[in-house]
């Protein structure tokens, strides 16, 4: 296992991921080890533009729009950001190839082997080494995106959507063990943290 891993993290909106992100990276400085931190969609400067177009509540974009907007801004990062960092640094993407299979195939109906043939072409051998999904429930999630400060138009889907996703999610992670299951509505901040630190510090 290589010293400056790839690691992904996956999850529904208010599922507790950014949280997660947050004290990986924490505990990254804390130890002074090198790393970059990329968000999908977004990244680059011009990933970051498709972002925009991509969340903005004003958009009326189709979803096959949106997925040719997410593999841009996907292909961008790869070739600005992740290919001259890979192996160099520790590199954190918070949602990655699979969560364009969970979003676009399992929650909106888009062709599954369309969608791989793009990302395979896009990411060639550049595989993740870790994957952290996290879980959780309606009732969590609509008191969570309750108290969120501006929702963008992921944020506003119904929660049939919202769970079509997750189980997506739940497909691609099973048998794969490279894929830890964080459930947030089981276990709370400080023991995810825990096992979070206890799988990076296997693999750093």
């Amino acid at each position: 296992m290589p010293k400056n891993p790839v690691i992904i993290f996956e999850g529904i909106e208010a599922s507790g991921k950014s949280t997660n992100i947050k004290n990986t990276i924490n505990y990254l400085k804390k130890i002074n080890k090198k790393y970059i931190k990329i968000r999908e969609p977004g990244g680059s400067n011009y990933s970051e533009i498709f972002r925009k177009i991509i969340l903005n509540n004003k958009s009326k974009l189709n979803y096959k729009t949106d997925l040719l907007l997410m593999m841009a801004s996907r292909s961008e990062n790869i070739d600005k950001i992740i290919k001259k960092n890979y192996k160099k640094k520790i590199i954190l993407i918070d949602r990655f190839t699979d969560s364009t299979i969970a979003y676009q195939h399992y929650g909106l109906g888009i062709n599954k082997k369309l969608i791989n043939n793009i990302n395979n072409f896009l990411i060639e051998k550049f595989k993740p080494n870790l994957t952290f999904l996290s879980l959780v429930n309606n009732n969590n999630m609509k008191k969570r995106l309750k108290i969120r400060k501006s929702l963008n138009k992921y944020d506003k889907f119904n929660y049939n959507f919202y769970d079509k996703v997750q189980k997506g999610f739940l497909k691609i992670a099973k048998g794969n063990k490279k894929y830890i299951i964080l459930d947030s509505n089981k276990i709370n901040i400080i023991e995810t943290k825990k096992i979070i630190l206890k799988e990076i510090k296997k693999i750093i």
